[in-house]
């Protein structure tokens, strides 16, 4: 594969992989969680996707790589058996990864903020500062926040998790 049709098809990969969005967030794609970090295109066709998860313990990572392997193996109709999803263990997943379109979508669409380092967290209703009220959420990487000022609770994603 010459060095443009390989640029070409990795730009492609990339779309589609951009097209499967997180089952938890309907509507924000994977690559806007900051989940891909790698597309790889070998000499001899072969093509491996490299995936961070949000947390290991991520009950839908088989679902997200299934969705994910059949998005790229759609691509220029690559075929399948030379197309691998692999989940890696570095770099570690942050919240500083989430793109954003991400952020104002989980604001807008979830009522979900995102938490950077130790900043004050903004409600995404009304924007003043919230309060942590318990560090554990729905899942592993949230946290639940109330805002005194719209009485709105918050679920904070933040890492760590």
């Amino acid at each position: 594969m010459s060095r443009i049709a390989s640029a070409v098809t990795a730009i492609r990969i990339r779309d589609a992989v951009a097209a499967v969005d997180d089952p938890e967030y309907p509507g924000i794609s994977i690559v806007d969680l900051g989940l891909l970090e790698s597309i790889d295109i070998g000499p001899d066709g072969d093509i491996t996707i490299g995936l961070i998860p949000t947390f290991s313990g991520c009950p839908a990572l088989a679902m997200i790589a299934d969705e994910v392997h059949a998005a790229v193996s759609a691509v220029n109709e690559l075929d399948a058996n030379r197309v691998e999803v692999r989940w890696l263990n570095t770099p570690a997943w942050t919240v500083d990864r989430i793109s954003k379109t991400g952020r104002d979508t989980m604001a807008q669409e979830f009522t979900l903020a995102v938490r950077n380092k130790l900043e004050p967290v903004a409600c995404p209703r009304c924007g003043d500062e919230t309060t942590e009220d318990s560090l554990f959420g729905s899942s592993r990487c949230r946290a639940i926040h109330l805002c005194p000022s719209c009485a709105e609770v918050i679920e904070v994603m933040r890492s760590g998790a």
